[in-house]
């Protein structure tokens, strides 16, 4: 009785707040709302509980002195917040009623939200399911990030081509942001040094003549799940000095006053520009820096309200950079306790060290941070200087080592290269942090032994692996609500907050009432895709079929040309030979990308005229549809990863640092065709090989053949029939018949004895893979099972894990 009585209560309360926000924040009667104003209101009554529940938390906090770590992040992929949070605080049943009671439907008012354009890949949505995840343990975690205005871009498909519209996200205001006006950052940048020397004779150069950038702050509440803990995500808009530069308003030249403001803010405007031209470098530079900037003196001022002494420092304060974007941390920090707190450069170094920890997601080179000298100098003097004094002191710590390490010294410096020198992020990372850590066994194990094999040498204890995680509140409780109601009615719901609970639903893998219910589950979702496929592109898809799922940003090392391939493949055998395939099978592919990536565009541009000659060929009606999606985000990927049967996770080996989106599939039961490539290889180890399809090389061998120049695709096709009849096949224009040569770049790339990502090596093993997934799709018990188990042996991939193991190794924080 007392339960019914709290969720009655839960929803008058809810119901009450509601109609009081349509009134004193949005100035109408609940009645008379948009349904954009329904979201905002509603979001109002949810916020309200959040305050209450950030408020409590870091009373607690402070009052148990708990070591805190921050987060710095240049993104966070966060999509819709209004069911995620209701969830999170046990409150969507009760809102969905009091939305109900009031003439209006919950799932409408949830799909008018925008997602928060605040990220744009897998580093982003990984920082948001740690934040999530630190919130539902109680560990003093916060984020620190910027408020961007426009996204990455909104995607629209135009005759095939990707086009790229603004996101502007925040057009109506976010009910979820806070304002803090009383918390605003001073950030200086430019300027010149002066030479100078204090009282004691040392030098002392003075940074001077800066131009001042003010960092207007926005909190984010994360709850955790039940609501013990609510975290502030804290972010940064980008705001000129005052108003005016008053002395140029003042000269008369109102326009160029106007237009030093636009310069100012243009830092919080747009996610990641692209550094393609000098400008636009310049400005992620200022991006970079203006984060650190902001959350650095954030993190200060609130250590300063408790501690006086910097020494104490790394005993209270750990500070976590997400990949290089946020290193101008390190740099930052020891200026502060340098140039303005008069600490000797050793007790200040060792501070900063002691302080920072590096995670790295990449073995790519061209994904390697790399700033010009000159531009440093330009837009970060002070920080050039120090940046120059670090490296000068780490060459002289290399050559006092004997015997050398094992890489020359020019290797690991922090400034080199050739003219313009440049400073190498990743170095800087390494040499100002105590830890570096891979995000997958085999990523790790590649830095330490290629990438940053040098600085292993000299420093092993500084090595080690974080597998990434997802959090499982976003990734089933909401994106898949029914698949969760089921597990929790056969096993309870601890596994919420426990994933490593699901295991025991391996016991029921034989039980066929369970398995119908899981079909009944999955063909739902299937239907519901479908219909969300049909409403948009006008495309009917057949929930009965195979869903075969691609979606990941669109790159050469990602191998969407791969997976293309397999569909010709297919395709010719069907309407040339006349055999048709075992089963039905849709492929479904989703990703943006990057606008000056042309060969990603060109790969866009080449699924859809596949999938165009695919799709209206009568022969293949009942067999075959391709599908892209446009506008892949957190919202979209919610309603095609509950859907999907075949997770496509087929990078080239030794190229994907870990991989998360196959952790999201294989927890909502689809089956991975895979490579032996990141994070692939640790849930074959947890689900076993018989419930997944691995294909391809090792990243040994492809090491080898790069080594040995072994790689001839040629010769392939003249020793495989299959392949030279997919080449020949985009030879003869097949699939762009009114544009002759439109995809010969397909052919140029995957002939190519240089082709690094080996795509015709790995096609064979690739088509037989999905042989024998069709093979196992035809068995509907065996394919449930398999589901199943990926389903239940998933659950050491959980955000949760994953933030314990970087508590106890890296941070020394605790729940509090």
């Amino acid at each position: 009785m007392a339960a019914q009585l709290t969720a009655d209560d839960n929803v008058y309360g809810l119901q009450q707040a509601i109609c009081r926000h349509a009134v004193e924040s949005l100035g109408q009667d609940w009645r008379d709302l948009s349904l954009v104003d329904r979201f905002h209101a509603v979001a109002l009554a949810v916020r309200d509980r959040m305050i209450a529940g950030s408020l409590e938390t870091e009373k607690r906090y402070r009052q148990n002195k708990c070591k805190r770590l921050y987060y710095l992040s240049i993104e966070y992929l966060i999509g819709q917040s209004l069911g995620a949070n209701l969830r999170s605080l046990g409150l969507y049943d009760a809102c969905r009623q009091a939305v109900a009671n009031l003439g209006g439907d919950l799932m409408s008012i949830e799909n008018t939200e925008p997602d928060a354009a605040l990220g744009n890949g897998g580093l982003g949505r990984l920082a948001a399911c740690f934040l999530d995840s630190l919130a539902t343990l109680g560990m003093p975690g916060f984020g620190y990030g910027i408020n961007y205005e426009y996204g990455l871009f909104r995607q629209e498909i135009e005759n095939g081509y990707q086009r790229e519209m603004p996101d502007n996200w925040l057009a109506q205001g976010s009910p979820w942001q806070i304002p803090r006006p009383g918390e605003t950052c001073i950030v200086p940048i430019y300027g010149h040094i002066e030479e100078a020397v204090d009282r004691h004779g040392v030098y002392n150069p003075m940074w001077m003549g800066w131009r001042v950038i003010v960092g207007f702050a926005w909190d984010m509440l994360v709850p955790g799940y039940g609501g013990r803990a609510v975290h502030p995500l804290r972010l940064y808009s980008a705001r000129a000095s005052r108003e005016f530069d008053m002395q140029i308003f003042n000269d008369g030249d109102y326009f160029r006053a106007v237009e030093q403001k636009i310069q100012s803010e243009i830092i919080s405007k747009v996610l990641y520009p692209s550094d393609a031209v000098v400008a636009n470098q310049e400005l992620r530079l200022v991006q970079e820096y203006f984060l650190v900037a902001c959350s650095l003196r954030d993190i200060l001022r609130r250590f300063q309200r408790d501690y006086s002494d910097f020494h104490d420092l790394p005993a209270h304060i750990a500070i976590q950079l997400n990949d290089t974007h946020p290193t101008l941390a390190i740099v930052e920090l020891l200026r502060i306790l340098v140039d303005e707190k008069e600490l000797p450069w050793e007790e200040a170094w060792e501070i900063t060290q002691k302080t920072f920890a590096y995670t790295n997601h990449t073995l790519s080179s061209e994904a390697l941070e790399r700033w010009p000298v000159p531009l440093l100098s330009r837009v970060l003097p002070r920080h050039l200087q120090l940046i120059v004094e670090i490296d000068r002191r780490f060459r002289q710590q290399i050559t006092a080592i004997s015997p050398p390490p094992p890489v020359a010294a020019e290797q690991l410096a922090i400034v080199g290269g050739f003219e313009p020198q440049q400073v190498r992020m990743v170095n800087l990372a390494v040499v100002g942090s105590h830890s570096v850590n891979g995000v997958s066994p085999i990523h790790s194990g590649l830095l330490q032994t290629t990438l940053l094999s040098g600085f292993h040498a000299l420093w092993p204890e500084k090595f080690n692996n974080k597998t990434n995680g997802i959090s499982p509140r976003r990734w089933l409780l909401h994106a898949n609500p029914s698949l969760a109601r089921l597990i929790t009615s056969a096993i309870g719901d601890r596994w919420i907050t426990d994933l490593e609970q699901l295991r025991t639903l391996g016991d029921f893998a034989g039980d066929s009432a369970l398995q119908q219910s899981l079909r009944d589950v999955k063909h739902a979702n299937k239907q519901a895709l479908a219909a969300l496929v049909r409403d948009q592109l006008r495309l009917s898809l057949d929930p009965a079929s195979l869903f075969d799922v691609q979606i990941k940003r669109i790159h050469a090392y990602k191998r969407q040309i791969l997976n293309v391939l397999h569909i010709v493949y297919d395709y010719l055998v069907l309407v040339e030979d006349g055999v048709a395939p075992s089963i039905p099978r849709t492929w479904i592919l989703a990703g943006k990308a990057a606008p000056g990536y042309w060969l990603a565009r060109q790969i866009i541009k080449l699924i859809h005229e596949v999938g165009r000659i695919v799709n209206t060929n009568p022969r293949a009606a009942d067999w075959m549809k391709v599908v892209f999606i446009p506008d892949y985000r957190v919202s979209l990927a919610e309603k095609i990863i509950p859907a999907a049967d075949i997770s496509e996770q087929i990078s080239t080996a030794g190229t994907e640092a870990s991989g998360t989106g196959n952790m999201k599939l294989a927890l909502n039961g689809a089956v991975m065709v895979g490579t032996l490539d990141g994070t692939n290889l640790d849930i074959r180890d947890e689900v076993g090989e018989d419930n997944i399809f691995l294909f391809g090389l090792h990243a040994s061998e492809l090491q080898a053949m790069r080594a040995s120049h072994a790689y001839h695709p040629r010769q392939l096709c003249q020793q495989d029939a299959r392949l030279q009849r997919v080449v020949d096949a985009l030879r003869a224009n097949r699939f762009c018949p009114g544009q002759p040569g439109l995809f010969s770049w397909v052919e140029q790339i995957i002939l190519n004895d240089a082709d690094e990502y080996f795509h015709l090596a790995d096609l064979p093993p690739y088509l037989a893979a999905h042989q024998r997934s069709a093979e196992a799709f035809l068995d509907a018990s065996r394919w449930t099972r398999m589901s199943l188990m990926n389903i239940s042996r998933v659950g050491r991939f959980s955000s949760d894990r994953t933030i314990s193991e970087y508590a106890r190794d890296i941070w020394d924080i605790h729940p509090c």
